[in-house]
């Protein structure tokens, strides 16, 4: 049940990037209603795999994997309609590559290692889109004009956080190497 629930977002990759690349494809209502179906499976799917115990590191895998697409999708079309910078949806997939090869290359894990950053960063790419979507629903002009400029300064946020994470990813090895050596010279240093 859990990876049905990830697997929407999935099926939803395409539709939300070409609505969001043109607002004329969908009924706002509706883009908003594939927005919610998509942040309701993201949060649900993770209790249910613990819930039913199915929780697998495959299945974190599946659910990160989703989620990258998504929002990349997403947001590239938001990108390409000029609702957000274009740095954005370029950087995301690389921090997942990265967020990949860190988890089971550099650190040899069974399963994905989260950083504090890179959570963050995953939950808040969600929030562009919604805000984009939202400025297209018939609100006061006002408003709208809010929401999109809430979406366009978030987008530019999200892609500095994103170069952060990677950074931070990036030196982590070097960093926990550094603290390992220091730790042997002092028990070194240490001993009677």
């Amino acid at each position: 049940m859990a990876n049905a629930l990830t697997a929407i977002r999935l099926l939803l990759v395409l539709p939300m990037a070409f609505a969001l690349a043109r607002p004329d494809l969908l009924a706002p209502w509706l883009v908003a209603l594939l927005v919610s179906v998509a942040i309701a499976s993201d949060y649900l799917d993770g209790p249910v795999a613990r819930r039913a115990g199915t929780a697998s590191s495959r299945g974190m895998l599946f659910d990160h994997t989703a989620d990258c697409l998504f929002v990349t999708g997403g947001l590239a079309g938001a990108a390409i309609a000029g609702s957000i910078t274009a740095v954005l949806p370029v950087l995301i997939p690389l921090a997942f590559g990265q967020y990949v090869i860190d988890s089971y290359v550099w650190f040899r894990q069974r399963e994905l290692r989260a950083s504090f950053l890179g959570r963050w960063n995953g939950i808040l790419y969600f929030v562009p889109i919604a805000l984009v979507v939202g400025a297209r629903l018939p609100f006061p002009g006002a408003f709208a004009s809010l929401l999109r400029l809430a979406a366009s300064g978030l987008a530019y946020l999200l892609a500095v956080s994103t170069v952060a994470s990677i950074i931070d990813r990036a030196t982590t090895p070097f960093r926990t190497r550094e603290r390992t050596n220091r730790s042997k010279s002092s028990t070194v240093l240490n001993r009677p």
